[in-house]
C-alpha cells in the first residue's frame, strides 16, 4: 500500500499538470521514472488513466474518477500531517498532570505558569488527589504524568525525583517552650499530634521511620490537607508533622515554631512519574522536560 501511495501521489502531480514532464520537475524526478510509476499504476488497475498526445497528457472518464478521489484522499493526508506537526510544536493538544492541591500550590504552579506563557494553546487538564490515587491514574490513562510525593514502588511507573523535601514537627505559641532543647522521639507519643491523614504517603514515611525506631504514635487529630496542619498547629491546637519546605513562610515570620528532635527525619522528594512502556504525548513531554531541567 505504501508504494501505491506513492504512485498515487504521482498521479495527482500528473493529473494537475497535465505533463509528465512538468510533474517530474515538480517532485525531483526524471521523466521516465514519472512514466514507469503511472504505467505500472495502470497495469495495478487494470485501465488506462491517461490518454497520451505530443502536446501532453488528459486523464481518460477512469482517471477523472480516480483523481477525484485521489485528490480529497490525498487533501486529508495533508491535514491529518499538518495535526501532527501542530502536535510536535505544541500549537494544539492537550497535558493531562496528576498533582495534589499542596504540591500545585506549593511547586508545581511557577512550572504550570511558565508552561502556559510558552504554550498558550495547550489545554490543562488537572485531576488532584492522593498520591495513591494519583498512581492509580496514571496507570489507567486517565493522566499523562503526575507529581507527587515520594517513594513510590510501582512497577509499571518510571519515576524521577525532583527536588528534596523535610517532614518536621512544628507548634504554635503554647508549646513554644518545646523548641528549647532537642526532643526524644519517645517523647512524641505523649505529644497532642495533628497529622495528615492514614492513606497520605508523606505520614505513611514518617510513622515508618518512627517505628523502625521502635516509636508508635496516635495523633488526635488527623486532618486532609497540608494548609490545614499549618493552621491548626498556629492555632495551638497541637503539634503538626508538616513539610518544612511548604510552610517556609510561617516559620520565617515567627507563626510557627520548628521542633528540634534528637534524631532528625531522613528526608524524602517530590518527584514526576508516567507509564514506562507508553511514550508521553508532545505537551507531557515538553512539560516533564521542564520539570527536570
Amino acid at each position: 500500500m505504501v508504494v501505491k501511495l506513492d504512485y498515487y501521489r504521482i498521479f495527482s502531480h500528473v493529473g494537475r499538470a497535465e505533463s509528465f514532464s512538468k510533474a517530474a520537475k515538480t517532485l525531483y524526478m526524471t521523466q521516465p521514472a514519472i512514466s514507469q510509476a503511472i504505467s505500472q499504476l495502470e497495469r495495478e488497475l487494470n485501465c488506462r488513466l491517461f490518454n497520451r498526445t505530443p502536446k501532453g497528457v488528459t486523464l481518460t472518464s477512469e482517471g477523472e474518477i480516480l483523481y477525484a478521489h485521489i485528490k480529497s484522499a490525498l487533501a486529508l493526508i495533508e491535514v491529518g500531517e499538518n495535526k501532527l506537526l501542530e502536535l510536535k510544536y505544541l500549537t494544539v493538544g492537550e497535558l493531562k498532570i496528576g498533582v495534589s492541591d499542596t504540591i500545585s500550590k506549593h511547586y508545581l504552579l511557577p512550572y504550570l505558569e511558565d508552561f502556559r506563557n510558552r504554550y498558550p494553546n495547550i489545554h490543562f487538564k488537572m485531576v488532584n488527589g492522593t498520591t495513591i490515587e494519583l498512581t492509580q491514574q496514571v496507570k489507567s490513562g486517565a493522566v499523562d504524568l503526575a507529581v507527587c510525593n515520594l517513594p513510590i514502588h510501582e512497577e509499571q511507573l518510571a519515576v524521577t525525583a525532583l527536588k528534596e523535601i523535610h517532614d518536621i514537627f512544628v507548634c504554635g505559641e503554647k508549646y513554644k517552650p518545646l523548641i528549647k532543647y532537642p526532643l526524644k522521639l519517645e517523647q512524641l507519643k505523649n505529644l497532642p499530634l495533628i497529622m495528615l491523614e492514614r492513606s497520605a504517603n508523606s505520614r505513611k514515611y514518617v510513622e515508618n521511620f518512627l517505628k523502625v525506631q521502635g516509636i508508635l504514635i496516635e495523633p488526635e487529630l488527623e486532618l486532609g490537607s497540608h494548609d490545614l496542619l499549618v493552621e491548626f498547629a498556629k492555632s495551638n491546637l497541637g503539634i503538626a508533622c508538616v513539610t518544612k519546605e511548604f510552610a517556609l513562610e510561617e516559620l520565617e515570620r515567627g507563626r510557627l515554631f520548628e521542633m528540634t528532635l534528637e534524631h532528625d527525619i531522613p528526608p524524602r522528594s517530590i518527584g514526576v512519574c508516567h507509564l514506562k512502556n507508553v511514550p508521553l504525548t508532545p505537551a507531557s513531554t515538553r512539560f516533564f522536560e521542564m520539570l527536570v531541567k
